[in-house]
């Protein structure tokens, strides 16, 4: 998992350059403690155990790119993921999720990561499999074909010489041909696949259960019900798929699986908290009344899950030492002094992102990978239309951006989806009705302050941003 070629502090900056602006103190953070995972597990002695991560909190306003940073984050160290928001969880006790979940769903994420490894590494096994069950379905072999089966043709003069066995083999064979390239991927046939499981057992319990003894029972009792299987008529593009998923799976154990995610997660599991700031005590008035009453309570089931300690799932019991926990939060109301002094000294490296600027905005819309923009040329050019934004056009939705978010109320990049929205809503429409394909549409700063312009003078925003 974990070798000589992994990703160095100033190399993963550098890839979360490409899609994010900015930030370099946050960058320059994570990046180390992405690397310090890598060190710890190359640690020789029993110091490997002791050393624990450093928990990032993180302090911006919405939009300003703390999600965005531990996404990629996860996805550069090809590690499970999962993110939460604080206010969804509640005190023990209280209606609502606990803060359990969030380490049952990071378990999940896992699964699935190492379950899809393993498919691919089964890939061209699984797929022999499935070309012989469309073989079998279309040609039955000679030893199991029904006497009223007709008799197969060869365009071939020795077709005569051949034995029904060889004959029926060379058919096959030209079939398999036929099955890999696609040829015949619109034929039908009938197939047998299994049947989802019914989910009997959700209401079982009635309240009366907690989450970890739900799971439990449900997976025990499918795994106790026999497995069902049923006869689809579908395409033979249709039969692949299906029948890749089943051989797959069959080609895969799972206990190896389990085993394998438990440890991913526990040592490069990733779990981003967000609106942490919605839990502190300064986020309301009263402090122990109405919605308040379990704020505190949720910051105190929060500490042993970060501080470290044993979760049950469904996959086995999983140990939260060492998953590197992010934490975000605007902090406008509360401050991170708000929260509980022992939660606070769990997140030891505090970054504060800037509010974006105008050029922030500009590069934003210009230079990531999945910028914007970006996005709108490759819708178009489905189409086969080409568009294409001139730079002083992307100059002037940067200022009407910082302009609106300073007028209205600062969402950070956000606010660039509405603005690309009012702008192209009309083109996306004419497509391809007015404007036809192969059409080349070019975005001048004339037509942004055209089709903008009302945004700008409507001083109650509201009705044109979200």
């Amino acid at each position: 998992m974990l070798d000589n070629n992994y990703l160095t502090p100033k190399q993963i900056v550098s890839e979360l350059d490409k899609y994010i602006i900015g930030q370099a103190d946050a960058k320059k953070n994570v990046a180390i403690a992405l690397r310090n995972r890598w060190r710890r597990m190359h640690v020789k002695n029993e110091m490997q155990r002791e050393i624990v991560p450093n928990n990032i909190l993180m302090i911006g306003a919405t939009g300003v790119g703390k999600t965005e940073i531990a996404r990629r984050l996860a996805k550069i160290a090809d590690a499970p993921f999962t993110k939460v928001e604080a206010s969804k969880f509640t005190e023990v006790g209280y209606v609502g999720r606990d803060v359990e979940s969030m380490v049952r769903d990071l378990v999940e994420q896992s699964v699935n990561l190492v379950r899809q490894s393993k498919k691919d590494s089964v890939k061209e096994k699984a797929e022999q499999s499935v070309e012989d069950i469309i073989l079998d379905a279309l040609i039955p072999p000679v030893r199991q074909a029904p006497k009223n089966a007709p008799t197969l043709q060869l365009e071939n003069e020795d077709a005569n010489k051949m034995s029904d066995a060889e004959l029926n083999e060379k058919t096959r064979d030209r079939f398999r041909e036929k099955i890999r390239t696609g040829e015949i991927d619109e034929r039908k046939i009938e197939i047998s696949v299994q049947a989802p499981g019914g989910g009997g057992a959700g209401m079982m319990g009635g309240g009366m259960m907690d989450e970890v003894s739900m799971i439990n029972l449900q997976d025990m009792l499918s795994n106790m019900m026999p497995k069902k299987s049923k006869k689809r008529k579908v395409t033979i593009g249709e039969a692949k798929k299906l029948l890749l998923e089943e051989e797959s799976a069959k080609l895969i154990d799972m206990d190896e699986v389990k085993d394998e995610a438990i440890k991913k997660a526990e040592n490069t599991g990733i779990i981003f908290i967000d609106e942490i700031d919605k839990i502190a005590a300064g986020s309301g008035k009263g402090g122990s009344s109405g919605p308040d009453v379990s704020r505190e309570g949720v910051q105190r089931d929060l500490l042993p899950i970060v501080e470290g300690s044993a979760v049950s799932t469904k996959y086995g019991v999983i140990n939260t030492d060492h998953i590197l926990f992010v934490a975000a939060g605007a902090f406008h109301v509360a401050k991170p002094s708000d929260l509980i002094p022992e939660l606070q000294g769990r997140f030891p490296i505090r970054v504060e992102l800037n509010n974006l600027t105008r050029d922030d905005f500009y590069q934003i819309l210009k230079e990531p990978k999945n910028a914007l923009t970006k996005q709108y040329e490759a819708l178009l050019g489905s189409e086969d239309v080409s568009l294409e934004f001139t730079d002083d056009s992307l100059q002037e939705l940067a200022d009407l951006a910082f302009h609106i978010n300073e007028e209205v109320e600062n969402i950070g990049a956000r606010r660039l989806h509405t603005v690309m929205s009012q702008l192209l809503n009309d083109i996306l429409f004419d497509v391809p009705d007015v404007i036809p394909q192969n059409a080349k549409v070019s975005i001048t700063r004339e037509l942004v302050k055209e089709r903008l312009s009302g945004l700008v003078q409507n001083k109650d925003l509201s009705e044109f941003i979200l």
